[in-house]
C-alpha cells in the first residue's frame, strides 16, 4: 500500500485549476449551484426549503432566532441539494467459530461443519458396525474422532495454500472449514502464472503426502483393529481429497492450475479464468449425472443390488450438492475475475473532487460562495499556514438550513483528518480499495507526492464508479 507522507499543503488556485478540472457533477451531489441559478432565500425562518424543517441544534457560531433577526440579511448563497446518504462500509463476515490464528491467519469453523461432522459420524459408524461389531455404541465415538481427524487433514491442506500465499506476499483474510472442505480466502491474485500454479498445487500435493504418511503408518498395524480402520480411512479420504481437488475446473485447485496454464499460453489471466470456469461448469454437470450412475454400476465398490432405496436417494442428493457447489464456485470465479479486470479503472486522481481551502472561522455561506466561484465541489479546513485540519462533511452541509449558513462556521461541520484519511493521488485499483477499507470514512483528503492538496475523494463517488465499471462488458 502507498500512503501519503506529505503535509497536504494547498497549491495555488491557478495551478490547481489548470491541472485538476472540476469533476462533472450530478444533481444529487453538487456542492454548489451554478451562479446563474441562485436559490431564493427562505425569509420565513421556518426551515430549509429542501428539508421543510429546522434541524434544531447547530454547532459553530449559531445564534438564537432573536439574534438572527437583528443581524443584517445576508445575500443569497449557493445551497447543496439533499442527495442520497453516503454508503455504509460493508461489514466483514466473521465466518463461524474462531479456532486459532496460525501464521497470523484466523481459522474459522462454519456452522455447516457440525452438520457434516454429524453425517460423517453416522456414516462411518455404520461402516464400523460391519467391520468391528464388538464396539457397540462406542463406534460413534470412534467415528467422531475420525471426522475431527479428517477435517484436521483438510486444515493442513488449506494451511499449505496459506503458507504459499504468504511466501508470495499475498494477504490471506482467513481460513474457513465448512461444508465439504475448507477455503483459504486470499485477497489478491498471484502476479505470475507460475506462482498461481504452485499456489494451487501445494494443497493437493500435501493431501497426497498425508495419504502416503497414513499408508506408511498403517503397515505395522494389525488389520481389523480400531487404529487400522482409522488409518485406512484417513489414507483413503486424503487420497480422495487430493484427486477431487486436482480435477481441472474452478473453483477446485485443479481449475486454478488450468487457469495458470491458459494464462501462460495466452498471456491473459482473464482467458485462463474463462476457460477454467467453463470446464468447472461442465464438471458440475458431470458430477450431477455421473456420480449416481457410477454408484448404481458398482464401480465405487458396492454392488448394484446394495445401491437401491435410501442409498440411491442419498447418492443423488450428494451429487446435487457437489454439483451446486462447483457450479456456483465457477460462476463466482468469473465474477471476481471481471471485478479485478475493471479495478484499474478506479483511480483516485480521476475520481477526486476539486477542493477549496478555507479557514476555520469562515462562514459556511462564504465557503460555498468560494467553491461556487472556483467550480469546486469540496471544502478543506486549513490553519493560518495552509495546513489541512479537517474536511467539511457533505452530509453536514445538507443539514444546515440556508438562512443559518451565514452564522455557521465551517469548522463546526468538519471531520478531523486522521492518517488513514490522507491518501495519495496515485492510488488506483486494489491499492485504493485497500486504503479505503482500512479507514472507513465518507470523504478523504487526496494529496500529491509533494504534500500539496489535490482534492477530496468521496466514498460515494468511488461506489458509483465501481458500479459503472462493473456494468461494462468484459
Amino acid at each position: 500500500m502507498v500512503e501519503s507522507g506529505g503535509s497536504g499543503r494547498p497549491r495555488p488556485d491557478s495551478e490547481q485549476s489548470a491541472e485538476h478540472p472540476a469533476t462533472p457533477a450530478s444533481p444529487a451531489t453538487d456542492l454548489a449551484q451554478t451562479p446563474d441559478e441562485p436559490k431564493p432565500e427562505d425569509d420565513s425562518g421556518t426551515g430549509d426549503p429542501d428539508t421543510g424543517a429546522d434541524t434544531g441544534a447547530e454547532t459553530g457560531n449559531d445564534k438564537t432566532e432573536t439574534e438572527t433577526a437583528a443581524e443584517p440579511t445576508a445575500p443569497p448563497t449557493p445551497t447543496l441539494p439533499k442527495g442520497p446518504p453516503p454508503p455504509r462500509p460493508p461489514e466483514q463476515p466473521r465466518g463461524g467459530l474462531l479456532m486459532g490464528r496460525p501464521f497470523g491467519v484466523p481459522v474459522y469453523v462454519a456452522p455447516s461443519w457440525f452438520l457434516v461432522a454429524a453425517l460423517i459420524t453416522w456414516v462411518f459408524g455404520g461402516q464400523l458396525d460391519r467391520v468391528l461389531p464388538e464396539l457397540g455404541a462406542a463406534r460413534y465415538l470412534v467415528s467422531l474422532f475420525f471426522a475431527v481427524a479428517f477435517y484436521a487433514s483438510v486444515l493442513i491442506h488449506e494451511l499449505a495454500h496459506t503458507i504459499a500465499a504468504l511466501r508470495f506476499k499475498l494477504p490471506v483474510r482467513r481460513i474457513q472449514l465448512q461444508f465439504f472442505g475448507g477455503v483459504s480466502e486470499i485477497e489478491k491474485e498471484a502476479e505470475t502464472p507460475g506462482r498461481e500454479f504452485w499456489l494451487a498445487f501445494v494443497g493437493p500435493l500435501l493431501s497426497l503426502v498425508l495419504s502416503g504418511l497414513f499408508y506408511l503408518a498403517l503397515q505395522p498395524v494389525e488389520p481389523g483393529t480400531v487404529p487400522g480402520v482409522l488409518l485406512a480411512g484417513l489414507m483413503i479420504s486424503n487420497l480422495i481429497v487430493a484427486i477431487f481437488n486436482l480435477l481441472p475446473g474452478l473453483p477446485l485447485d485443479g481449475g486454478r492450475m488450468l487457469r495458470a496454464v491458459v494464462w501462460k499460453i495466452t498471456g491473459k489471466p482473464m482467458s485462463g479464468t474463462i476457460a477454467a470456469a467453463w470446464v468447472g461448469r461442465a464438471l458440475a454437470v458431470s458430477v450431477l449425472v455421473g456420480l449416481p450412475l457410477l454408484t448404481q454400476s458398482g464401480a465405487l465398490g458396492s454392488s448394484a443390488e446394495d445401491s437401491v432405496g435410501m442409498d440411491t436417494v442419498t447418492d443423488a442428493l450428494l451429487a446435487a450438492i457437489l454439483a451446486a457447489i462447483i457450479w456456483t464456485g465457477a460462476g463466482n470465479s468469473l465474477r471476481m475475475a471481471r471485478l479485478r479486470e475493471h479495478l484499474p479503472d478506479l483511480r483516485a486522481r480521476t475520481l477526486t473532487r476539486r477542493a477549496v481551502p478555507v479557514e476555520t472561522d469562515t462562514p459556511l455561506s462564504e465557503a460555498l460562495r468560494r467553491a461556487n466561484d472556483a467550480g469546486a465541489r469540496a471544502l478543506v479546513v486549513v490553519d493560518a499556514h495552509g495546513e489541512p485540519l479537517s474536511l467539511v462533511r457533505e452530509a453536514a452541509i445538507v443539514g444546515v438550513p440556508e438562512h443559518r449558513r451565514p452564522w455557521v462556521a465551517v469548522s463546526g461541520l468538519a471531520q478531523d483528518l486522521t492518517d488513514g484519511m490522507r491518501i495519495s493521488a496515485e492510488l488506483a485499483g486494489e491499492d485504493l480499495l485497500d486504503v479505503l477499507r482500512a479507514t472507513p470514512a465518507t470523504e478523504y483528503l487526496v494529496v500529491e507526492e509533494t504534500g500539496e492538496i489535490f482534492g477530496v475523494l468521496s466514498a460515494a463517488d468511488v461506489e458509483r464508479a465501481f458500479v459503472k465499471a462493473m456494468a461494462r462488458p468484459s
